[in-house]
C-alpha cells in the first residue's frame, strides 16, 4: 500500500490514473509511442484532446456559450493574463482578499491596472480566519470584473457562498476546490484552476470564459496568453504539455467513475467532517477558522504546544501519513483533502492524532 499523501500541491492522484499511465507511457492508442512522444497536432493527439473537452464539459455542465481553453503554467499566470484578456476600457477590477492567494492575484494585478480591493477578511495582524460578508463589499460598478479564491488552500478557508457581482463579471480561482463538488459555472464570468490539485499534474491551467468576454487582448499581450487567440486554436498555439493534458484526462475519466462532482462533494464533506470533529473534540488540537468559513478540502490546525509540530510531521510521515506541515506563511499543520485521498487515509490520520495527543498528555 501506498503511504497516504495529504500534500497541498502538486498533490496526489489516483492510484488508478498512476496504473493507467503506466499502462500506456509506451503505446498510447496503438500508436507505438508514448503520448509525450506523437504530435499534438496529429489526429491521435487532436481526438484525445476533444474527448477531454467534451468530457469535461459533462462533467462541470458547463454551458456551450463558455470557451474551455488550457493553458501552459499555473494559475498565477492567469492572474496577469485576465488583466491582459479583460480589462478592455476599463480602469481595473475589485478583488476580495481572504487569504495569501486572492492577496497574490490582487497584488499582481494592481501592477497592471487598478486592482481595487473591495473587501478583505484581514485582522490588525494580517491574520484570515473568515471571509467578508456582503455587507462588508465595497463594489465599483465600473469593473471590469471581481475576482475572488472561492478555497484558499494556505489559511484553510472557503466561502461558503458565491459572491453577488450584478452586472460585472465575477471571475474565480478554483485551483484547490475545482471538480471537489458541483459549481455553477453560469455564475461566473470566467473560472481558472492549476491543474496540480484536483485536476492532474502540474503544468497546465484550466481556463472556463464566457464567450462574450473574449476579445482581442491589450497591445504587447505574450500570443500564447491571449484567449481569443488560444480559443481559436483549440488550446494550441504552440506545443502545449501533451503529458499533463493526457493525465488530466484521466483523472476526469476517474472522477466520473467515482459518481462525479456530486460523489465527490459527498466524499470530501464524510472525510473533512472527520477530521473537524477530531480536532474539536480535543484539547491538544484546534482550528482558528470560523466554522461556517471552514476548507472542505485544505483542514489547517495547530498543537497546544507549538514546539512539538517538527515532531508531529517527522512521527506522521514514519507512519506512512505525508506532507502535513503547514505552509511557511502561517506554519502548524495542514491535510489536504483532494478528491485523489480516500476516506482511509483521513481515519488512519484521526488515530494517530490521538495516539500523538495520548502520548503528550
Amino acid at each position: 500500500m501506498r503511504p497516504h499523501n495529504f500534500s497541498a500541491g502538486p498533490a496526489g492522484l489516483p492510484e488508478a490514473v498512476l496504473t493507467r499511465a503506466r499502462e500506456e507511457l509506451l503505446d498510447f492508442r496503438g500508436s507505438g509511442a508514448s503520448v509525450m512522444e506523437i504530435s499534438h497536432r496529429g489526429p491521435v493527439f487532436m481526438r484525445l484532446a476533444e474527448e477531454i473537452e467534451v468530457r469535461l464539459r459533462r462533467l462541470m455542465q458547463v454551458p456551450d456559450d463558455y470557451a474551455v481553453l488550457f493553458f501552459q503554467g499555473g494559475a498565477t499566470l492567469q492572474f496577469s493574463a485576465l488583466v491582459w484578456n479583460l480589462l478592455g476600457d476599463r480602469a481595473g477590477g475589485d478583488y476580495l482578499v481572504t487569504g495569501l492567494w486572492s492577496d497574490k492575484a490582487q497584488r499582481i494585478a494592481s501592477s497592471l491596472c487598478d486592482a481595487r480591493i473591495a473587501a478583505t477578511s484581514a485582522d490588525a495582524a494580517g491574520a484570515y480566519a473568515r471571509v467578508p460578508q456582503p455587507a462588508e463589499f465595497d463594489l465599483d460598478p465600473n469593473a471590469a470584473w471581481l475576482h475572488y479564491c472561492p478555497n484558499e488552500t494556505v489559511h484553510g478557508i472557503e466561502f461558503p457562498y458565491v459572491p453577488a457581482s450584478g452586472a460585472v463579471p465575477l471571475i474565480a480561482d478554483y485551483s484547490s476546490s475545482i471538480l471537489s463538488r458541483p459549481i455553477d459555472v453560469s455564475q461566473y464570468g470566467m473560472l481558472y484552476a492549476g491543474a496540480q490539485k484536483n485536476l492532474g499534474p502540474a503544468g497546465i491551467t484550466l481556463v472556463i470564459v464566457r464567450r462574450d468576454l473574449i476579445r482581442e487582448p491589450a497591445s504587447g499581450t505574450p500570443p500564447v496568453l491571449s484567449y481569443l487567440g488560444q480559443a481559436g486554436r483549440e488550446s494550441m498555439l504552440n506545443t502545449p504539455p501533451t503529458f499533463a493534458w493526457y493525465l488530466l484526462g484521466l483523472v476526469l475519466e476517474w472522477v466520473e467513475e467515482q459518481g462525479g462532482t456530486d460523489a465527490m462533494a459527498a466524499r470530501n464533506d464524510s472525510k473533512s467532517g472527520a477530521l473537524y470533529r477530531a480536532i474539536d473534540a480535543s484539547n491538544y488540537y484546534s482550528n482558528a477558522v470560523d466554522t461556517d468559513c471552514r476548507s472542505r478540502v485544505n483542514v489547517t490546525f495547530d498543537l497546544a504546544d507549538p514546539a512539538e509540530t517538527a515532531t508531529f510531521v517527522a512521527e506522521a510521515q514514519a507512519a506512512r501519513l505525508l506532507a502535513l506541515k503547514g505552509h511557511s506563511a502561517v506554519g502548524g499543520l495542514r491535510a489536504s483533502l483532494y478528491n485523489a485521498v480516500s476516506q482511509q487515509a483521513v481515519d488512519d490520520l484521526v488515530s494517530f492524532m490521538a495516539e500523538f495527543e495520548r502520548t503528550r498528555g
